[in-house]
């Protein structure tokens, strides 16, 4: 499986960690960004992971930012990008169960790097159970 992530400057050292553990993990990561602390505007490296999930160039994505809020926004606003903001495990798993969510959002600033491992975990771990909710998810990019 292939991940894109990025992050803007106040998720830089959670990016890190989270990057490391996907690799160490033996998946293929891309990271478009943020490259240290010094501040960028997220839009931006939103747009990078979005587009390249909705193209079907990259399996899942990744984004963090201070709150994981201003990345949801801007990623959901992609066809076919299912991105979900989880700051916790249920949310994660349930990401993943019933939306096929292939973008993980997570806010640097609301949780630790311990909970964000178990998070992107379960996430990566968690199968889409389809049926009634493929359903729900064909009238997504139905306007």
């Amino acid at each position: 499986m292939q991940i894109i992530i990025g992050c803007d400057h106040a998720a830089f050292g959670l990016k890190e960690t989270v990057k490391q553990h996907l690799v160490d993990s033996g998946l293929t990561v891309e990271d478009v960004g943020a490259f240290s602390t010094a501040s960028v505007d997220y839009p931006a490296i939103g747009r990078q992971v979005a587009a390249k999930v909705s193209e079907g160039r990259y399996d899942r994505g990744i984004l963090l930012c201070g709150t994981g809020i201003g990345m949801s926004m801007v990623a959901n606003r992609y066809p076919h990008v299912r991105a979900a903001l989880c700051n916790d495990l249920f949310a994660a798993l349930m990401s993943r169960r019933h939306n096929d969510a292939n973008i993980l959002v997570m806010g640097g600033r609301v949780i630790g790097d311990v909970l964000a491992l178990e998070i992107v975990n379960t996430w990566m771990a968690t199968p889409f159970e389809g049926d009634r909710h493929q359903r729900r998810l064909d009238q997504f990019d139905v306007l």
